[in-house]
């Protein structure tokens, strides 16, 4: 990178309005790789995804009593017998 094309430091500490004028001022053919770097910095700051990437594979076979669970939440599914995330978030008031 030549010292004409780096970015310089801001001036002021940069707002989201700043950034989405900025990515408004992109080229098209930019969009793709700007938009896997946001996702990457979003999901490099989640500790709990990090988390989920980084937790060694489950390597442990699965037990009778979880394949009777696994086929009776298949059968609750095809039957319909769901409660929505909406109904459970009115029901704890969230």
């Amino acid at each position: 990178m030549s010292a004409a094309t780096k970015a310089k430091p801001p001036a002021r500490p940069i707002t989201r309005t700043a950034l989405r004028k900025l990515i408004g001022q992109l080229p098209e053919s930019d969009l793709v790789a700007a938009h896997r770097y946001l996702c990457y910095l979003r999901d490099e700051g989640d500790p709990v995804l990090l988390a989920f990437r980084n937790a060694p594979e489950d390597n442990e076979p699965e037990t009778e009593a979880e394949r009777e669970a696994i086929d009776e939440a298949k059968e609750d599914l095809k039957a319909g017998r769901l409660v929505s995330a909406a109904d459970i978030r009115r029901e704890f008031g969230l």
